[in-house]
């Protein structure tokens, strides 16, 4: 296993945020966290990536725990993509994808730094605006800037916070493609918070659904993605259909 959490508890001002999370990360798994708003989806990842410290409990890369670990050799390993980002810098895209190398460079971008950013460009589709600042960007677009720069990081374990959010169907489709195809490809995992669950279902290898602090449920979207569960997780009352032999969400109503 790439990534394991034992036990993990984080309170904000004593108010629980995660209560006894434990859950493990396997080799090219794209694992997808659902469930309603201050479910504690968005505290894990930053606990996985080191922004936040828990109060108990224990996460592991390879072994190693990250307590144990600089912030430098964290993002070696570890990309995260937060929800949003902050524009007040004036910036082109190409310096803002270059500073996912930061990680690996030790003056000064080196030519197979340059290159990984072309390179990532091209795969989001976004070369034409490499000299564009990121501040004159609709949310879109910076948007997939933000997972090129953490692409661009060459990390074994990518944490993506609502990676499709400000972007139309057809970018949703096209970004979690190309995510699906980098954990193919490159042997990478990855653990993404979304709020879609007809996407979850469609991409994710195995999704875990989060529910006041605690796993509520874990498993493929077959299992997880119930009435039942939906119902008492979100209470919203659904139905699930078969298209293509995949699982379709269909909200009724809400409460009874």
């Amino acid at each position: 296993m790439k990534l394991k959490i034992r036990g993990l508890v984080f309170n904000y001002a004593s108010i629980p945020v995660l209560n006894d999370v434990t859950l493990e990360l396997g080799e090219s798994e794209v694992l997808v966290c659902v469930g309603p708003n201050g479910a504690g989806k968005t505290t894990l990842l930053r606990c996985i990536d080191g922004l936040l410290k828990p109060e108990r409990g224990s996460i592991f890369l390879d072994g190693k725990e990250i307590k144990e670990m600089t912030m430098m050799e964290i993002a070696r390993r570890v990309g995260y993509v937060p929800q949003s980002a902050s524009r007040a810098f004036p910036t082109t895209v190409f310096n803002t994808v270059l500073i996912g190398r930061r990680p690996h460079i030790r003056w000064r971008g080196s030519e197979r730094d340059i290159k990984a950013v072309v390179e990532v460009l091209k795969l989001m589709g976004i070369e034409n605006l490499a000299m564009r600042d990121v501040n004159e960007l609709s949310g879109g677009q910076l948007q997939k800037v933000l997972i090129a720069r953490v692409l661009a990081q060459e990390a074994d374990i990518l944490l993506m916070d609502e990676p499709t959010s400000n972007l139309d169907i057809k970018h949703q489709f096209e970004v979690m493609d190309i995510i699906k195809d980098i954990v193919r490809s490159r042997g990478i995992s990855v653990i993404m918070a979304i709020h879609d669950l007809n996407l979850a279902a469609r991409y994710a290898d195995r999704i875990i659904i989060m529910n006041n602090g605690k796993i509520f449920d874990a498993g493929d979207a077959t299992k997880v993605l119930t009435p039942k569960n939906i119902k008492r997780v979100y209470d919203v009352s659904a139905e699930v259909v078969y298209i293509h032999n995949m699982p379709v969400i269909v909200p009724i109503k809400r409460g009874e």
